[in-house]
């Protein structure tokens, strides 16, 4: 029996010792059903085991692992956490995660929230008794977040927000919404926007409009609100002064999907490596050289977002530099979805039987792909980002009136 992760002490051990008491804990509290070799057990089974297994990640901290453990979490650095992602991974256990609240909510609150801000809201996202969801952009400006229309108008102790925000990922399941919105009507640019969080119900003048996506799939929303109401004390950051929470946030948001992403690419790899054989086609010199090269790509991936946990470990905060592993990761899927149909042939260009817009695992690749090139900044703002911030290259003409951020 190893130790439970709340006696760890991560600052005093190293990543491969850590590995090996994380090993540890998973084989010893990881039900079997969620780790157990093929068949698969029933689902009603599995619902059970990922109950059992996310209470114990809860009792252990390792929910939010790397947060303070004054909010919930465990402390633990971010190569500590990338370990726990990896031997989860190696065990068959999911990382079960708090979704945007985890990756981008939570750490704008510890940034840019007050103590009673933290105290209060944190808690409630490792948890799990709200979900959150990011509600920057809007249909008239998409990823130039300067420029926002939705209104927030202070009146006594409250904000009273109107207007629109789109393509909201996970706002179909989500019970609050972190809000950029202009507080200083006066004011152009960056200039008088805040950060709010709001509650997303009818109640509170808020309306979802389902938005489907390339694959079929329904997973983003628009919001819609009229005179939704939040009070001044869940503004993140002053009243006025919200870009640099957003800036906190969209740093957050992209090294976030990219740490560990490499996990999941390597496993949907290895499958599409098995059916090549299944056909014949991994014998094909061209198919090899494009599964070399995907291979190279998740290598490169993998050894990034160590880079980027061993600099964090070692006091800095995600920036520009997350936009390099965001790239690549999103870079990455959108060719992995080609090859993939290109190796299925001519069988990839028939959708299977299905409710909706069906599509099997490998067509769903190809259009999740191109959405990861556009979400939480387009390929092209990032290659922007990377080539003023972290290679000193001058502004390119015009860009000042299309950046987001």
């Amino acid at each position: 029996m190893g130790r439970a992760p709340g006696d760890i002490q991560p600052s005093r051990t190293t990543a491969e010792l850590f590995r090996q008491d994380i090993r540890e804990w998973i084989r010893t509290h990881a039900p079997a059903g969620l780790t157990g070799p093929p068949p698969r057990p029933a689902e009603a089974v599995i619902e059970e085991a990922a109950a059992v297994w996310e209470r114990s990640l809860l009792d252990a901290r390792l929910i939010c692992a790397d947060w303070p453990p004054e909010y919930g979490g465990s402390g633990l650095s971010l190569q500590e956490s990338l370990v726990f992602e990896e031997e989860c991974a190696r065990a068959g256990a999911p990382r079960i995660r708090r979704g945007a609240g985890e990756r981008i909510v939570g750490p704008t609150i510890l940034a840019h929230g007050t103590e009673e801000q933290k105290s209060r809201l944190l808690p409630g996202i490792v948890s799990g008794e709200h979900t959150y969801c990011l509600a920057y952009s809007e249909p008239e400006h998409g990823s130039d977040l300067a420029s926002v229309g939705t209104r927030g108008t202070v009146t006594g102790d409250e904000i009273v927000i109107t207007g629109r925000k789109a393509w909201v990922d996970g706002a179909e399941r989500a019970d609050r919404a972190l809000v950029l919105c202009r507080t200083g009507p006066d004011v152009s640019g960056h200039r008088g926007l805040s950060c709010v969080v709001v509650r997303l119900d009818s109640g509170n003048g808020v309306v979802r409009r389902v938005v489907r996506q390339a694959d079929g799939t329904a997973d983003c929303r628009e919001l819609s609100f009229d005179r939704s109401r939040a009070p001044l004390r869940d503004v993140v950051g002053e009243v006025n002064g919200g870009w640099r929470a957003v800036m906190t946030g969209l740093a957050h948001e992209r090294a976030g999907r990219a740490a560990g992403r490499h996990l999941g690419f390597e496993a949907e790899f290895w499958d599409l490596v098995r059916e090549a054989d299944k056909t014949g086609r991994s014998r094909d010199p061209v198919i090899r050289d494009r599964l070399a090269w995907a291979y190279t790509r998740i290598t490169l991936l993998r050894l990034l977002e160590r880079r980027a946990a061993a600099r964090t470990g070692a006091g800095a905060v995600p920036g520009a530099d997350a936009a390099v592993t965001h790239l690549l990761s999103a870079e990455y899927h959108r060719r992995f979805g080609e090859i993939a149909l290109d190796i299925m042939g001519a069988p990839a260009l028939v959708r299977p039987d299905g409710d909706g817009y069906a599509t099997d695992r490998w067509q769903e690749a190809l259009l999740t792909g191109r959405a990861g090139t556009i979400r939480s900044g387009t390929s092209e703002v990032l290659r922007d980002v990377i080539a003023e911030r972290l290679l000193g290259l001058p502004k390119e003409p015009g860009a000042a009136r299309r950046r987001p951020s």
